[in-house]
């Protein structure tokens, strides 16, 4: 049995190995006009900003109707409420937190100030979430066209081939086609590798800044019912008006 096991991961690593080489061999075949070094600096780059928004979206992901529920709490301890609340925003991670504490922090000048306090925090939290996405949508663009560009290059060669020989033959347009079609390829492959970590970063942002205004939501109600003298927990909770 381990010797059988042995044996699989001697193949499974000569195959990696068949592979490596061979994505060696198409990039040096297509890099003939020097087309395929941009569109792997393109992929690098790339997966460099993806890998980084990925993360930091993910550590920016908060359960927003428990901290909404630990704010309310802190809300209805009375006199010190709010400094409870803020407290409760300061130990949470994330944009949702951050918007809250900085509704919070405002309540002593009035509801409204809380409300300007809140719109313009969130969009200071959307822009930090959006941060590096403009240069991911830049390499999704510029992959494919250094791919394009490498294609039209291929296809010089093949004509200048043509010329220099004066003849056409399979043989001589093969190199050309080849590095226009290794280059066309790389590029599209890029762009789609890219566009699914675009996509999902978006996606994620989106969600973040649905919860961020629900959560702003619960927060203005919340203490427009505690300046009335209402229980605090009475006031309604946005995601679940959304659900109904």
């Amino acid at each position: 049995m381990t010797l059988y096991a042995l044996l699989l991961l001697q193949d499974a690593a000569a195959n990696d190995a068949g592979f490596t080489n061979m994505l060696v061999q198409r990039f040096n075949e297509g890099n003939e006009g020097g087309f395929m070094w941009p569109v792997l600096i393109c992929l690098v780059i790339g997966l460099a900003i993806s890998f980084e928004r990925i993360i930091s979206l993910n550590r920016s992901d908060v359960n927003t109707r428990k901290l909404m529920r630990s704010v309310k709490e802190a809300l209805e301890t009375g006199d010190g409420g709010v400094s409870q609340a803020e407290e409760v925003c300061a130990n949470t991670r994330g944009p949702v937190a951050s918007v809250v504490q900085a509704g919070l922090l405002r309540f002593d000048e009035g509801m409204d100030a809380v409300e300007k306090a809140v719109v313009a925090y969130g969009s200071i939290e959307m822009s930090f979430l959006e941060r590096g996405l403009v240069w991911l949508s830049l390499f999704i663009s510029l992959a494919p066209m250094f791919g394009f560009l490498g294609t039209v290059w291929g296809m010089i060669l093949a004509f200048d081939a043509i010329e220099q020989a004066g003849d056409i033959s399979p043989s001589l347009v093969a190199n050309g086609i080849k590095v226009a079609l290794i280059t066309t390829v790389a590029g599209l492959i890029v762009a789609i590798i890219l566009q699914v970590f675009y996509n999902y970063a978006v996606s994620k942002i989106d969600r973040i800044v649905a919860e961020m205004e629900e959560a702003s939501v619960e927060l203005i109600d919340a203490l427009a019912m505690m300046t009335m003298g209402r229980p605090v927990r009475s006031a309604p909770d946005a995601s679940s008006d959304e659900g109904a």
